[in-house]
């Protein structure tokens, strides 16, 4: 599995397709992306990074490097998104960070 991170808009899906060949529009049937909204009130996420790590690229949007939000629940998801990224970057071949529309390989090899 490849993982794809970064932030939001910053060139993922984009990426995703240059690597895949593919259009927006079949990009859905090749990858899971926004997994961070997956990881959001999920009660096991091992199962969850299982799962998807079958998958052939997994998208995950960084969300936690803004402003800590006042409201626990939304804190919760954030910290479920961050645990999610960590177990799928273990068990990914390649991850990818891409800022910018520009990718960064972070571990393995495309």
């Amino acid at each position: 599995m490849i993982l794809i991170t970064g932030p939001l808009w910053s060139g993922k899906r984009d990426f995703a397709c240059r690597l895949l060949g593919c259009g927006r529009e079949e990009l859905a049937a090749q990858a899971v992306w926004d997994a961070q909204e997956l990881a959001a009130g999920c009660d096991d996420l091992e199962a969850l990074a299982e799962r998807l790590a079958g998958k052939e690229v997994v998208i995950l949007t960084e969300v936690g490097g803004g402003v800590v939000p006042t409201d626990p629940q939304v804190r919760r998801d954030r910290e479920a998104a961050g645990r999610l990224g960590c177990l799928l970057a273990a068990r990914a071949s390649c991850v990818v960070r891409v800022f910018c529309g520009l990718p960064l390989v972070l571990k393995g090899e495309l």
